[in-house]
């Protein structure tokens, strides 16, 4: 059976202006975060390391571990907390429906038994605290008129619980039961996030108004801040304090992290600004933070993790990105070998077997991404707009990009490898020839089309429609002369890919069919590929030709061996949450999958 080798891991999602959390294991380096309904368990001493639960109906936004490390609390938009094992199967313990709006943080109570959640309530509650097994309330929590962004649970008794939120405030309450204690008007904007020190002694605020305020731990007075002298510039989005109560970490709009060493009269000095690499745009605005051990994470508003350590702050930091959105599109360069990967928004990021994220490539015109194919010194792209691009690859980075206007939204593309210049292109009503950097043929071939594919000495093209009919077409010239129409497909056609010695071709389509064909006869070599239970996004070939792999839309990926019955076949179920949308083999028994949830997965097959 296939085993999961590696996952390269999304990134949190993030949104301009917001803080976002990231939380560490108690015992561990393991980090958890969010990303659409996906939570990510990733462990920093071995990010290629990667679990990931997928069971929140609505996107996630919170994720923390439970004081002894075996169990998570996630919470999501529609204010529903989830309680699973941390372990293995990540067996689900209990659901509470919380809040009527979204939760924004969540905290575990030091002895594991209550839970304090706040964030929006659509005109009820804001904030609540409840027993972990029962759900029943533990207190009341007046005294916040607007979204709560940030609670704290004190880690020592007498318990006590801090919030702060859009109203300015930072509230204490006592218990349990927990009771409305007293309000603090300290700030002057957004109060985004609110910590207790390990100790329980003191809590830290940050707000927008670029200020941190420390409290009194036991009566919630005001006793100290963080020094105006060389503070943040922009809003403060997160702090976190060092595992001996005595540094705290922040991060801002400002796009630095700062280190400020708490004194014995509670006021913040600042040790050291750590400045994340980046090119210094909106994306690197830092939203979130963690101090975990000798590990200080942040996070930036592009999802980029920076890892700084904490004994030596001068050595330069480990970054750690990926994508934030769907991986629609796959690619494998042989030269040293690399695995690019594409997202709708734009983005391209080049990893490395083994190794895991090797960087971005930074394209000079960073349009949206549909279709995406590369040979080993050019990508070619397509957007939602009419235009295909052709950037060239010098090593790290994309040299000059050339645009082409089809007239019309590219649906498809294909390149024929040995003569990379041809492409083909096909739109809703046909095709289109480019060669290098200009359209030598529009063709309208009478039928809707939806799939595409040109054999790579540029001499054959086959096109799928929306009857399902694959139409075979020989190329002379600039033009196409139709050769023959197969049927079998009973939906459109999805996805065309010849085998890598072109004595084969792959089609599949979206009533979830995948058919192997003969090139020569044209007759069907390989039947009854129908184990899908939905539309099948993307087919690969390994590259000895002996086995080919579908991945659909209901998560899976099958790997069917060519000489043998389709019955034989391997799957990997649950590849990805949402659907798996890129595939492609880097040798005989590796194949890398992407998809919905963002991530990147390489498998290891072995045959059966």
């Amino acid at each position: 059976m296939p085993q999961l080798a590696e996952t390269y891991a999304c990134v949190p999602s993030t949104e301009r202006g917001r803080g976002i959390l990231i939380s560490g294991h108690p015992k561990s380096n393991c980090i958890l975060y969010t990303n659409g309904r996906s939570v990510i368990i990733l462990d920093l001493s071995n990010p290629l390391q990667v679990s990931i639960y997928g069971e929140h109906a609505y996107p996630a936004t919170v994720a923390r571990f439970s004081p002894n490390g075996e169990w998570i609390a996630s919470a999501d938009v529609s204010g529903t907390v989830r309680i699973w094992g941390a372990h293995n199967d990540h067996v689900l313990k209990k659901e509470f429906k919380v809040l009527s709006g979204r939760i924004d943080d969540l905290q575990w109570s030091p002895d594991g038994l209550r839970i304090v959640a706040c964030g929006d309530g659509k005109g009820k509650s804001l904030v609540r605290a409840f027993m972990w097994d029962s759900g029943t309330n533990v207190g009341e929590f007046d005294g916040h008129s607007r979204r709560v962004l940030s609670c704290a649970f004190k880690p020592t008794r007498p318990f006590r619980i801090a919030t702060c939120g859009e109203d300015f405030l930072v509230n204490f309450y006592e218990g349990p039961p927990f009771k409305f204690k007293l309000s603090r008007r300290d700030h002057s904007n957004f109060v985004n996030c609110v910590r207790f020190s390990p100790d329980g002694s003191k809590f830290i605020s940050v707000s927008s108004d670029k200020k941190g305020i420390i409290f009194d731990g036991k009566n919630g007075d005001k006793i100290g801040e963080l020094s105006s002298e060389n503070g943040h510039k922009g809003s403060i989005y997160a702090v976190s304090w060092s595992p001996d109560g005595k540094q705290v970490l922040t991060v801002s709009a400002d796009k630095s992290a700062k280190v400020w060493e708490i004194s014995e009269d509670n006021n913040g000095k600042l040790k050291k600004t750590l400045t994340p690499p980046g090119s210094g745009g909106v994306d690197d605005m830092v939203v979130g933070c963690l101090w975990q051990n000798d590990y200080l994470v942040t996070v930036s508003l592009g999802g980029t993790f920076s890892i700084f350590s904490a004994s030596d702050l001068e050595k330069s930091p480990l970054q750690l990105s990926g994508h934030m959105k769907n991986v629609a599109a796959l690619a494998v360069l042989n030269n040293p070998k690399v695995i690019l990967s594409s997202s709708y928004d734009g983005l391209i990021v080049k990893w490395i077997q083994g190794v895991g994220y090797s960087g971005k490539l930074q394209r000079k015109e960073n349009s949206q991404i549909k279709c995406f194919a590369a040979v080993d010194e050019e990508l070619v792209t397509s957007g939602f707009d009419n235009k295909i691009w052709r950037v060239s690859l010098q090593g790290d980075q994309c040299g000059d990009a050339n645009s082409i206007d089809i007239g019309g939204q590219p649906k498809d593309l294909s390149l024929a490898l040995h003569s990379p210049e041809l492409a083909l292109v096909t739109t809703d009503s046909g095709v289109v020839m480019v060669r290098g950097a200009k359209v030598v043929s529009t063709i309208n071939l009478g039928f809707p089309v939806t799939a595409s594919a040109i054999a790579p000495d540029g001499s054959e093209a086959i096109v799928g429609g929306q009857d399902g009919k694959l139409h075979i077409y020989s190329v002379s010239g600039d033009t196409l002369a139709e050769e023959a129409v197969l049927e079998k497909h009973r939906g459109a056609v999805s996805v065309i890919r010849y085998s890598p010695d072109v004595s084969m071709f792959a089609s599949a389509d979206v009533n979830r069919e995948a058919v192997v064909w003969d090139r020569a006869s044209r007759e069907v070599k390989l039947k009854n590929m129908l184990y899908h239970t939905a539309r099948i996004n993307c087919l690969a070939w390994s590259p000895d030709n002996s086995m080919v792999a579908t991945g659909s839309l209901d998560t899976c990926v099958i790997v069917y061996e060519i000489d043998k019955p389709a019955s034989s076949r391997m799957t990997i179920k649950g590849a990805h949450l949402g659907g798996v949308y890129g595939l492609v083999f880097t040798d005989e028994q590796t194949v890398v999958s992407s998809g919905e949830d963002a991530c990147i997965r390489v498998w290891r097959l072995t045959s059966n």
